[in-house]
């Protein structure tokens, strides 16, 4: 067992920088079709999970530098496709790769990686399922689009905000219990 979970972690690591190596987006075309092969059964959950993830910062990256490349009289399309092609091959490789494996157990190598790994985790899937919670709340009290409370989504978002600013303080807590920090 912990050979196989060595040679994951070493997999793992050379195709992540394979692919970050590559620089012609003709590459990267390439490699989407394989991982969609290697992923057959998940390939549209996943492809749809990486395109909601990355697109809001893609979509600022790339419009940021259409307007530099407009400014200096470049032409940009080349590099937007390249560098959106790269985060999305690099995403759903990452995404691909911890639905097969664990990633606490591709962590356990250290006692502390570990841990801060299984706290993170926690702390997505809580913030997650209160997401849900607000969402379902949310769409149970709406009934049309018009009728949208500003009120309940400033609360949301007030509610959000402060459950993060308690738990990174409880965190922090329980990590320099667990001597993480020295000061």
């Amino acid at each position: 067992m912990q050979k196989n979970i060595l040679i994951t972690r070493i997999f793992f690591i050379l195709v992540f920088f394979t692919l970050l190596s590559l620089k012609n987006y003709i590459y990267l075309i390439f490699v989407i079709p394989i991982l969609w092969i290697i992923s057959i059964n998940n390939a549209y959950f996943l492809t749809k999970r990486v395109l909601k993830a990355i697109i809001i910062f893609n979509l600022g990256v790339t419009l940021g530098y259409i307007l530099m490349a407009f400014i200096k009289n470049i032409n940009p399309w080349h590099y937007i496709i390249y560098i959106n092609l790269k985060v999305f091959v690099l995403t759903y490789f990452v995404f691909w790769f911890f639905s097969v494996i664990s990633p606490v157990q591709f962590m356990s190598f250290s006692k502390d990686l570990g841990y801060l790994t299984t706290i993170t985790l926690s702390q997505i899937f809580s913030y997650k399922k209160t997401f849900e919670d607000f969402r379902l709340a949310f769409k149970s009290r709406v009934y049309k689009l018009k009728d949208k409370d500003p009120k309940f989504i400033t609360r949301t978002f007030d509610f959000f905000l402060t459950k993060a600013l308690k738990d990174a303080n409880e965190r922090t807590l329980a990590m320099k219990a667990r001597g993480f920090f020295n000061d």
